[in-house]
């Protein structure tokens, strides 16, 4: 099993940017499905962005198309989720999911299930 680590959380105002980064250890991140996730205070889980294994393929929440983009570089074991324009509903602990799966559609990568691996998760606070 793939161990993640996220980085790059932190407090930024209204419009501005964070780049999140999560590292992979224990194995390559070649032919794994790679997403983000975020949970916000009271609210449950919820799908952010995924990236298809050769990061060729990517889809997103809605509520965050336009402003946050995912990529991945594989020869560094690392994903990444540059978000800009924040909103202070975007303020959540956001969390680096894989799956051992190069399965990529709209409908399954939504799916916190299928991945079986989680980073510890980096806050994200976003001040109005």
């Amino acid at each position: 099993q793939v161990q993640l680590v996220e980085a790059g959380g932190g407090s930024v105002q209204a419009g501005g940017s964070l780049r999140l980064s999560c590292a992979a250890s224990g194995h390559t991140l070649i032919y794994y499905t790679m997403a983000w996730f975020r949970q916000g205070p009271g609210k449950e889980r919820e799908f952010v962005a995924a990236s298809s294994w050769s990061g060729t393929s990517t889809y997103y929440t809605n509520s965050v198309k336009g402003r946050f983009t995912i990529s991945r570089d594989n020869a560094k074991n690392t994903v990444y989720l540059q978000m800009n324009k924040l909103k202070p509903e975007d303020t959540a602990i956001y969390y680096c999911a894989a799956d051992r799966s190069t399965s990529f559609s709209n409908n399954y990568v939504q799916r916190s299930g299928r991945y079986d691996s989680w980073g510890q998760g980096t806050q994200v606070t976003v001040s109005s």
